[in-house]
């Protein structure tokens, strides 16, 4: 499958890419505070790279209550530096040992592990002092809701779980609903988060709420399930990390419990699925639904 998706919509996206760029260069310490090293690594992971899904998931569900983008920048500078959080210490050699990341070398291998380790704690309280320190809604319970949602999209029931489960499966073969499980909190609970966290940071009315959060579920596990795919048939230089290590590590993949051509059509499957839960929304969803055509239609 290709990329199939309105120059309108490209405009929108490298837009948003650069607005969330921005703010996060405007967030991060600079590398002339102490301690520099730390702060230059911080920046090193953050900065230059990456589609920026889960801030665009931000920016579109902020668009669906009219939100003021000042507010979902903050979400999504969050959101963003808990995923980047997670790819430093991801890539270490104690968890996936990766030593290629957006095309340049892991921070671990840029610096050092100990940098590398600090880098990810530092990014993931910068993120909450984000969400908790600038005033995004007008009652204060909500606001409080939204770094619950955050802290529960990161932990152990969330992101950190499903990693922690990755890592126990390593040489063993698991079944679909056990996949999906794992996939749902590894790489679907932070994508959730970023469509809730956008809307609830804006909201100026009413919204279905379920409908957002079904959207997010099924787009954040299709998100993997082309993920897979994509690390079974891209290059590295296309993909900007080691190509087939999932593979090579022994790791559970829905390409090696489905096979490749099944995998694609679930993926079909799951982009269809994500489509109709944006029905009950304004405008069908609008953004949201070209996201899910760019995350679903990335090149295999």
């Amino acid at each position: 499958m290709t990329v199939s998706t309105s120059n309108h919509f490209q405009h929108w996206m490298l837009e948003q890419q650069s607005r969330v760029e921005a703010a996060l260069d405007s967030m991060l310490p600079t590398a002339d505070h102490a301690p520099a090293g730390l702060h230059s690594a911080m920046r090193y992971a953050a900065l230059g790279g990456g589609k920026r899904v889960r801030p665009l998931l931000a920016y579109a569900a902020g668009e669906l209550v009219s939100g003021d983008l000042k507010q979902v920048d903050v979400v999504a500078c969050a959101v963003e530096l808990i995923h980047a959080y997670s790819l430093v210490h991801d890539d270490m050699p104690c968890m996936d040992d990766d030593r290629l990341r957006r095309g340049r070398p892991t921070v671990h291998v840029e610096f050092d592990e100990a940098t590398a380790l600090l880098v990810g704690d530092a990014l993931q309280s910068l993120a909450f002092q984000a969400l908790s320190g600038r005033e995004l809604a007008d009652d204060p319970g909500r606001q409080l809701q939204m770094v619950e949602i955050l802290a529960c999209a990161a932990g152990s029931r969330g992101m950190a779980g499903g990693q922690a489960i990755d890592l126990e499966s390593v040489g063993r073969q698991l079944s679909e609903p056990e996949l999906e499980f794992m996939h749902v909190r590894k790489t679907g609970a932070l994508i959730r988060a970023s469509v809730q966290l956008g809307a609830l940071s804006a909201q100026t009315g009413s919204i279905d709420m379920d409908a957002l959060d079904r959207f997010a579920k099924v787009a954040g596990l299709g998100f993997q399930v082309v993920d897979d795919l994509l690390d079974a048939e891209s290059s590295t230089a296309t993909l900007g990390k080691t190509a087939g290590k999932d593979a090579s590590d022994n790791k559970p993949t829905y390409v090696s419990l489905l096979g490749v051509a099944r995998a694609r059509d679930l993926a079909a499957e799951l982009h269809q699925e994500a489509l109709r839960s944006l029905e009950q929304l304004p405008h069908g969803g609008a953004r949201l639904g070209d996201i899910a055509g760019f995350i679903f239609h990335r090149d295999f």
